[in-house]
């Protein structure tokens, strides 16, 4: 009998993440695939998104809406006190052996909660990492202490998962699940990717997200508005801008984002989601990227393209020499852009060695889960 695996998705970036691992379940013989969607695939605000889940060939087995129409720090607690409500009645229904998880969001910290009191073992992906600027750091590690199997992107987060008290038989360094899109998924042309945007996109451009911080003192509307400052003084890169994270102070930036497009038609695209094909394919062009999403500092690198990484949120990732970090200011940010887009710093992109892995990671889950027998009780492993 098929043992039932239950993946997790509640964002565009996690999903794009899990996309292949989902695939690699789904025509597996050993295990029948559940899809759980939640948080902003179901907004219409932030695109929808659950449609390119379907569009993907999956079936969803449970949606749970969750997102009130806040991002105050109240507003996303009451969300997570909606999804867990959901996500209970999911989980009784659908009854997974296993649930699939991955990072460090809200939407993923309710669901799990819901599976540790329920006794369904948890499998967390991208556990051990360190991201100071963003609460996402505390979540990130209290999903590691309600999880039983923990798939980790490089040696030395899977020191740190140990560190806090997992046994080490329990946690696998298989590397980043995303690095797999590199080595299985076909990009599309510029020409076709323009024609699937609507916007007349030429080389060369710069693919742009910035998401709020959300436990430092950095105001998200005035980073936005240094970020779009730097942004004009290099009229010659056209801007491709995806929207912030459902975190927040994210709503706040939509309306400057949408503002700073119109303003500039020809130069500036703004799109809720490019979807994971289109991201991919896009950055697989661009000249650099900019912002401060963790896919610049774990995928990106991966395909030979410089990024710039603003301010704190990503702040304590192992990160590529192929990613810059600079400070939230128009000055600080202008000027990493003018050292990344030199052909010297292009040029030393190509050659850099990205430390999240080659583009196998999902192989090395699959094989972990083959052997996995149901297990959930585990005892605090003491570091000698």
């Amino acid at each position: 009998m098929k043992r039932t695996v239950a993946v997790f998705t509640g964002s565009r970036a996690e999903y794009g993440l899990l996309y292949w691992l989902m695939k690699d379940l789904q025509s597996s013989s050993e295990f029948q695939l559940q899809v759980i969607a939640s948080g902003m695939h179901l907004s219409p605000e932030f695109g929808e998104t659950w449609r390119q889940i379907v569009e993907d060939g999956f079936d969803i087995d449970a949606k749970v809406e969750m997102l009130l129409s806040s991002d105050s720090a109240v507003g996303i607690v009451k969300s997570m006190g909606v999804g867990t409500l959901g996500f209970a009645d999911a989980l009784d229904r659908l009854r997974p052996d296993l649930l699939v998880i991955l990072g460090d969001r809200f939407e993923a910290l309710a669901i799990a909660q819901a599976a540790l009191v329920m006794r369904i073992p948890i499998a967390h992906l991208h556990g051990g990492e360190i991201t100071e600027g963003a609460y996402d750091d505390a979540i990130r590690h209290a999903i590691t202490k309600m999880s039983y199997l923990h798939f980790v992107a490089t040696e030395t987060y899977r020191n740190r998962v140990i560190q806090m008290g997992e046994s080490p038989e329990r946690v696998f360094n298989v590397g980043a699940v995303g690095i797999d899109h590199l080595v299985r998924s076909p990009k599309m042309s510029i020409e076709a990717l323009r024609e699937s945007l609507g916007f007349d996109l030429h080389s060369p451009y710069l693919v742009v997200t910035y998401h709020p911080v959300t436990v430092m003192e950095e105001g998200p509307q005035e980073t936005f508005v240094a970020l779009t400052e730097a942004l004009d003084m290099f009229p010659g890169y056209q801007v491709i801008f995806t929207y912030p994270n459902a975190d927040n102070g994210g709503r706040a930036i939509i309306p400057l984002l949408e503002a700073y497009a119109q303003a500039r038609p020809k130069r500036v695209l703004a799109i809720p989601s490019l979807g994971f094909r289109r991201y991919l394919s896009a950055i697989s062009m661009a000249s650099a990227v900019v912002g401060n999403s963790s896919s610049g500092i774990i995928e990106v690198p991966a395909f030979g393209i410089p990024t710039v990484d603003i301010g704190v949120r990503q702040k304590g990732r192992l990160a590529a020499d192929s990613v810059l970090h600079c400070e939230p200011s128009r000055d600080s940010i202008e000027q990493a852009l003018r050292t990344v887009l030199t052909a010297e710093f292009a040029n030393a992109c190509k050659t850099t060695v990205n430390p999240y892995g080659r583009g196998n990671a999902c192989e090395a889950v699959l094989a972990v889960l083959n052997s996995y027998d149901g297990a959930s009780h585990k005892s605090f492993h003491d570091l000698s």
